[in-house]
């Protein structure tokens, strides 16, 4: 069996993190496979050498965002097309960050180079036209949630279903995660209940929603707050809480969620983890008003929800405060609700469900089987 090259491009914490769980299973199937990738400092842990780009900085968010970063944009893709054709992989694997993979995709497609993408661009809250780049340039897509399947059917495209990526690495981290007097004691915290701030890992949405965050702290006295940081900030982003004496703990995102009694959690995928460690959230979002005002556009009337808990059952389990909405009155009055027992249970419940329906772990060994074995059915 000939050992392939692969091409691995992510874009986003999440994608560097599902991606290297994917390569470690790759490289079990296939110890002498070689590749070449654009990812985080975990798949440069896995791959044993650094990224050909840093996700550090490829990170765009927003319209308006998107269009002050075009040149650079698009100078990476520029270099990313070159810099394939240069490598000759066998197969290029794609990892979610569609904005820039879809790209690539198509491209790679008109240049004779096999391409699988692995976590679909959310074709069912977007751009459906999306689909059609899919149905030209990807062999195979890996897809994360129940119902993209029917999605990609009702385009006359056969996804496939892997479960989702989230649940294997939270099952790795699980046994190692500390209980709750360590963790207060790891951090120097109070003997009081915890709320979990996680303000998300892009400077904009710092910019925008951690002061309306830490504006309710006042009204909630006997409870603590503790803000999940991230190192892709500057230490400077996390000042406002540090100067009202908040704990900020970095790198201890699992174990906070772990140990926390409710959250105030910045929509995108840690809704989704707050919900498989089973913590009431209250969901938040506020994008720049040019590039929410075009994305409700494009959006029209299709997306009832933004967090995954409630796109994946189709009902509003948590409390989602978007654009306008997001006010310290509101969250105040949101967060009372989740710390009441009575309103907890029924979030509870939904979770349980949420969790039976996204099944077992073990995504990550799923995708690479599948990749291992449609290639190399193909080469012989």
């Amino acid at each position: 069996m000939k050992a392939l090259k692969y091409y691995i491009i992510s874009g986003e914490p999440s994608g560097d993190l599902h991606a290297s769980n994917m390569m470690k299973e790759l490289l079990l199937l296939e110890p002498a496979m070689e590749m070449r990738f654009w990812g985080g400092d975990l798949m440069a842990a896995v791959a044993g050498k650094q990224p050909v780009k840093h996700i550090k900085d490829l990170a765009f968010m927003g319209f308006v965002e998107v269009a002050k970063n075009l040149r650079t944009i698009l100078r990476n893709i520029e270099f990313c097309k070159q810099d394939i054709l240069a490598y000759k992989p066998d197969a290029l694997i794609l990892v979610d960050y569609p904005g820039f993979n879809l790209r690539i995709a198509d491209w790679a497609k008109q240049n004779n180079i096999r391409v699988l993408y692995y976590i679909s661009p959310t074709i069912w809250a977007w751009k459906e036209n999306r689909v059609e780049i899919v149905k030209r340039a990807c062999e195979k897509m890996f897809v994360i949630l129940p119902f993209e399947v029917a999605v990609y059917q009702k385009h006359g495209y056969k996804a496939d279903y892997v479960g989702h990526p989230l649940l294997d690495a939270i099952e790795q981290e699980k046994a190692s995660l500390p209980d709750r007097q360590a963790f207060l004691q790891r951090n120097n915290l109070e003997d009081k209940p915890i709320i979990a701030v996680l303000p998300g890992s892009r400077k904009q949405e710092i910019e925008r929603m951690f002061s309306i965050m830490l504006e309710v702290i006042p009204s909630f006295q006997e409870y603590q707050f503790v803000v999940a940081g991230t190192t892709n900030l500057p230490p400077e982003a996390y000042q406002k809480a540090v100067a009202m004496n908040i704990n900020v703990v970095f790198g201890q995102t699992y174990a906070l969620m772990h140990n926390a009694y409710a959250g105030i959690i910045k929509s995108g995928t840690s809704t989704l983890e707050s919900a498989l460690f089973r913590l009431p959230q209250v969901v938040c979002y506020k994008g720049g008003a040019i590039s929410y005002g075009i994305a409700k556009l494009v959006v029209g009337g299709r997306l009832k929800y933004i967090s995954l808990p409630n796109l994946i059952l189709d009902k509003p389990v948590v409390k989602e405060l978007v654009q306008n909405d997001l006010t310290p009155e509101n969250l105040k009055e949101e967060l009372e609700k989740i710390l009441n027992e009575t309103f907890r249970k029924p979030i509870l419940e939904d979770y349980d469900q949420l969790i039976t329906l996204l099944g077992n772990s073990g995504a990550s060994k799923k995708v690479a089987a599948m990749i291992h074995e449609h290639l190399h059915a193909a080469h012989h």
